[in-house]
């Protein structure tokens, strides 16, 4: 049984760390085997939206997009995305960005001003999969249309959350629903339900 502990937290919301939580249900009989981040880590990568899609005059497959991220000047970034179009609103890594490493055990990737078949680009668009947030590199992740400029993307997508593994027995069955659980956690805590 997996869930985010936010979720959990919405039913029924002790005053207890999340280690605290999740050594409550191990000794409850509801075996916690993991506490994972629901993201990797990464930093500046901000809600932004493309105002404008041009083709780059020196390669067929690249866009220069202006982009407004909330800076209050306006960014030029080379993107290779077959799905960037103005108006839509994107994740953008800012210069000096961390991203994820690109493989196991790798160093994070920083962001910097660079240039690409001589245009000059200021940061960096970005699909699920440069977030390590799916597999999906087919296009940029589309964010909602009301997403706040400047936004940080970990805090608009809820990514600070950790997620929780239950290893569940068959006496059990009630630990198979999150509403299960938090009763389970309200019995235990006496927080409300």
């Amino acid at each position: 049984m997996q869930f985010p502990e936010s979720w959990l937290r919405e039913f029924c919301n002790p005053p207890l760390a999340t280690e605290q939580l999740a050594e409550l249900l191990t000794m409850s009989g509801m075996d916690v085997e993991s506490v994972t981040p629901v993201a990797p880590p990464f930093s500046r990568v901000v809600v932004a939206q493309v105002m404008a899609v041009e083709r780059h005059p020196n390669a067929d497959r690249l866009n220069v997009c202006a982009v407004d991220a909330g800076t209050g000047t306006p960014l030029t970034i080379v993107c290779g995305a077959p799905n960037v179009r103005a108006g839509m609103k994107v994740p953008c890594a800012l210069v000096g960005a961390l991203l994820p490493p690109t493989e196991e055990g790798g160093a994070s990737f920083e962001i910097k001003t660079g240039k690409l078949r001589g245009v000059e680009s200021q940061g960096m668009l970005c699909s699920g999969r440069e977030l390590k947030l799916s597999e999906d590199h087919s296009g940029l992740l589309e964010l909602p249309a009301d997403a706040p400029l400047g936004r940080d993307v970990r805090e608009q997508l809820q990514l600070d959350d950790k997620l929780f593994t239950l290893k569940l027995t068959p006496n059990l069955a009630h630990g198979l629903s999150v509403y299960g659980v938090a009763r389970e956690v309200a019995a235990l805590t006496g927080a409300a339900l």
